[in-house]
């Protein structure tokens, strides 16, 4: 392996986590206001049917096509996501991701809270943040992270995801995975 390589290898490394600043970097964890009052309706089809539609319309906003749903990342996702309930920790999970090399956004909030389309909207509304460029020079703030997952949603050259959620006594958790992975460093998102 050339020595340009290794670089842009282990700069991918420290971005691969969508929203991560490195492969120990622990997501903030932002709290969000809620739209509504009660428990929001949960279960695998309402989630995809959200996640769907919000990455679609996303994309759409920028001339993106949208990106397919599948089943083997949703089933990764699953699996990661029931770690954390498990756990109750929220880090990304270790790098590499699969193969190929799986992106990852996260999200966790208060138990039955937060509708789908409200978290994928967490997401979505970091592009108030997001200035085109070259990364990690992407955000009016001055800080990756906080563009990391929109990044991750935008990102040209990915083609597929796939979401789940798992739920501890307090916090739901949702993992969504990305096939070619995005955030690359030194690459443009879009």
């Amino acid at each position: 392996m050339g020595a340009m390589r290794a670089i842009q290898m282990l700069m991918a490394a420290l971005l691969l986590g969508a929203c991560s600043a490195g492969p120990n970097h622990v997501p903030e964890r932002v709290v969000e206001p809620r739209a509504f009052d009660g428990s929001a309706p949960r279960g695998p089809a309402l989630l995809r049917q959200a996640m769907e539609a919000g990455h679609r319309a996303a994309r759409a906003q920028a001339g993106l096509p949208p990106l397919a749903w599948d089943p083997a990342l949703a089933r990764d996702a699953q699996a990661y996501a029931d770690t954390l309930a498990t756990t109750r920790r929220f880090e990304h999970s270790p790098q590499p991701r699969g193969v190929p090399e799986q992106g990852e956004n996260l999200w966790t909030g208060t138990r039955g809270a937060y509708r789908y389309a409200e978290m994928v909207g967490h997401w979505v509304a970091e592009k108030r943040d997001y200035v085109p460029g070259i990364l990690p020079a992407v955000s009016r703030t001055g800080r990756f992270e906080d563009v990391g997952h929109y990044t991750q949603i935008m990102w040209r050259a990915t083609q597929r995801f796939g979401c789940a959620e798992a739920s501890s006594a307090k916090d739901d958790y949702i993992v969504c995975r990305y096939v070619p992975a995005g955030n690359y460093v030194g690459q443009r998102a879009f």
